[in-house]
């Protein structure tokens, strides 16, 4: 048989009831709202796993195509990549992978639409930089200058400066402004780590255009550069 309340446990349940019916509906709102955002980050930890994982068999099929040299193909599961997962890194590595393959085989537009799609739609800037760099040697030798240049504004990764300038270097040589360009090839021969070879060639433009660039002082010694 069960114990009668006491005055003060009643109280207590009936004020517990009062509390419950005021905010009852809002604490359980409360509640559903968390555990809603809980299994909704869940869900999305799944759907980036999935979209990754469906991403990454075309990337492979990507990479077949590329190996093998199939331009077509390459460029037909670029298309489906860059479609269904825009926003994976594998995307953004198949554009690139697609571009090499299409410039090889002579799809020069096709490239260039690959390029232009990384460009614009890499989340990094190392990225962007690379696809700008290449979009710029095809304009160069399509003598499209203006939008050479135009594309090497745009890449900004600081790690890619020293070619970037160099790229510049050549298009305003085949512009016919050497001075501009001795003046981005000494930018890219200062910027480019002393122990690539790249910075040889570099050394070889300037040379060829009558401004060798200066030995650092202590070179010869081993003393820091």
């Amino acid at each position: 048989m069960a114990t009668p309340l006491d005055l003060q446990e009643q109280e207590q349940l009936d004020e517990l009831k009062a509390f419950w019916k005021q905010y009852g509906n809002l604490i359980t709102w409360a509640l559903i709202a968390a555990l809603s955002v809980y299994a909704g980050l869940n869900a999305w930890k799944w759907w980036q796993r999935d979209q990754a994982a469906k991403a990454g068999a075309l990337y492979e099929l990507l990479d077949r195509a590329v190996q093998a040299g199939d331009a077509q193909r390459a460029g037909q599961i670029f298309a489906d990549l860059k479609e269904r997962y825009p926003s994976t890194a594998f995307a953004e590595q198949g554009a690139a992978l697609a571009a090499r393959v299409q410039f090889d085989r002579g799809q020069i537009e096709a490239a260039t639409a690959s390029l232009n799609w990384l460009a614009d739609n890499a989340s990094e800037d190392e990225y962007r930089a690379v696809a700008r760099l290449r979009l710029a040697g095809l304009l160069l030798q399509a003598k499209d200058y203006d939008a050479a240049l135009k594309q090497l504004d745009g890449a900004s990764a600081p790690s890619f400066a020293a070619l970037v300038a160099d790229r510049r270097g050549d298009v305003l040589l085949a512009q016919g402004q050497p001075d501009k360009a001795r003046e981005a090839y000494q930018s890219a021969w200062k910027g480019m780590d002393q122990k690539l070879e790249y910075r040889r060639l570099i050394e070889a433009k300037l040379t060829a255009l009558a401004a060798p660039p200066q030995p650092v002082v202590g070179a010869a010694s081993g003393a820091p550069q």
